[in-house]
């Protein structure tokens, strides 16, 4: 799975490749005690961050003496009587302590990344050889249910400090599929030579966010090119409700699946089975929701609430009870793929709510008044949403005319979502380089150009807040 020189470290590689993959099928089959998993992992993640000055006054005394000297713990303690006490550790927390965060010395790890800072400052993500052999295999094993060596994969995500091209390129040579991820610049936008791969070399998977293939498409029509057809979909990084799915699938002629959940920091907690569902990586994530009932742990019962995330295999920035900032929902259904799994939906980030005078809208809102029927005289690409004072212009692209009937039939259906408020439908040739940065930003800073609100723009980092300034010069 890696080629490693050091024969100590293939040896090891190799061994937590083969009890992590009997761990991920026994899990999968229901036949491991999650329990005694939990309780067992917990005191090793606990003994690992003792290493980290990050958790110094965060264990208890008693715990971290015991854990420090080689002593006897009992997992099952640790699990009932000392978990429950650790603070929630925050984004912002995680990003101050830097390399605090770590422990080990920079040099044992493999990779080094950051997360995207969508939501603060950019925290510190690098990969050792231990974390990429467990993440893999958690993600293979499960998309190798829906994807098989005969594939050819498209894996297009700009993200050059976030590891997720590199960690989906892992996971198709673990499938033996042969896969390709070009980099397509966010000012030009220009998909020229990646639609002429994906011909060439007939891809059949697409592996990205969805805003990069709704980029991608557009711009095939724009140039008089064939739109790219796959067979499946593998989406991330960016909110995908059922409304944007369908529309990706009649785009694309594939099937559309939101592929994985997860972060730079945290790894990827849930993983898309061949029914759609996400399911949540339970061997390797001791999980909880939060909300203003307080905390409690996924159990696999309905539920939904601020996920809350403890890293049960990355011993080298073990993160312990971590605020995610993502609203989840728990679903109790079973899945008909038959795994023992819980299954995960997404609900969007708690900072993605658009709050105008009381009324919250969030994407799917918007996304299901856009895509669930398409109006005669063309379909809606993509969207943008410009709101000023009353006033919600919502830009679109198409591949219809555009004409004023057609845009007042769609400002009709979106207006309810926004009372109050004067909203108008403007179709123009191409949308600010902002809305292909939805993996970057998140869907409120990338889809909602909030002109009232000046401090949206002054928290995001460069070269991103260039890129929105001349968005905002560009709606005017």
């Amino acid at each position: 799975m890696l080629l490693l020189r050091d024969e100590g470290e293939l040896a090891r590689g190799r061994g937590l490749q083969l009890v992590h993959t009997e761990l991920v099928r026994d899990v999968f089959a229901g036949r491991a005690d999650l329990r005694a998993l939990y309780a067992r992992k917990l005191v090793s993640a606990l003994s690992a961050a003792l290493a980290s000055p990050m958790y110094e006054r965060v264990i208890p005394a008693e715990v971290r003496a015991a854990l420090g000297a080689g002593a006897a713990v009992d997992p099952a303690a640790v699990l009932d009587d000392v978990f429950g006490r650790l603070p929630f550790l925050g984004k912002r927390e995680l990003s101050d302590h830097g390399r605090k965060a770590f422990t080990r010395e920079l040099s044992e790890f493999l990779h080094y990344y950051e997360s995207s800072g969508t939501t603060g400052h950019p925290a510190a993500a690098p990969k050792a050889v231990d974390d990429l052999v467990v993440n893999t295999i958690n993600i293979g094993e499960m998309w190798g249910r829906l994807i098989q060596p005969a594939d050819v994969a498209l894996i297009l995500i700009n993200a050059p400090f976030a590891p997720a091209a590199y960690q989906f390129e892992k996971i198709m040579e673990y499938l033996g599929v042969m896969s390709f991820r070009p980099w397509v610049d966010n000012i030009t936008g220009d998909y020229t030579r990646v639609l002429r791969l994906v011909g060439e070399l007939g891809a059949t998977v697409f592996i990205g966010p969805p805003s990069r293939l709704l980029e991608m498409v557009q711009f095939a029509h724009r140039a008089g090119l064939p739109a790219p057809k796959f067979e499946r979909l593998l989406l991330m990084a960016e909110q995908t409700g059922p409304m944007l799915l369908a529309h990706l699938e009649r785009l694309t002629g594939a099937r559309a699946y939101v592929g994985s959940y997860g972060s730079s920091e945290a790894g990827t907690v849930a993983v898309t089975c061949e029914h759609r569902s996400l399911h949540l990586q339970v061997q390797s994530y001791l999980l909880e929701l939060v909300d203003e009932r307080g905390a409690r742990p996924v159990t696999g019962a309905r539920d939904r609430g601020e996920l809350v995330v403890t890293t049960l295999d990355i011993p080298a920035r073990p993160l312990i009870r971590y605020r995610t900032g993502d609203l989840v929902e728990v679903d109790d259904a079973p899945c008909a793929c038959g795994l023992a799994l819980p299954v995960l939906r997404t609900l969007g980030r708690t900072q993605d709510l658009l709050v105008l005078e009381g009324n919250g809208v969030r994407q799917n809102d918007v996304e299901d008044a856009l895509w669930t029927e398409e109006l005669p005289g063309g379909a809606v690409f993509n969207y943008m949403l410009v709101v000023r004072g009353k006033q919600v212009v919502v830009l679109v692209t198409t591949d219809g005319s555009g004409e004023a009937r057609w845009s007042d039939a769609l400002a009709r259906r979106i207006a309810p979502l926004f009372p109050g408020h004067e909203v108008s439908v403007r179709p123009v040739d191409t949308l600010p380089p902002l809305a292909a940065l939805g993996q970057y930003l998140g869907w409120k800073l990338s889809r909602v150009l909030d002109l009232d609100d000046e401090r949206n723009w002054d928290r995001l980092p460069e070269p991103i807040r260039s890129v929105v300034r001349r968005s905002l010069d560009q709606v005017g």
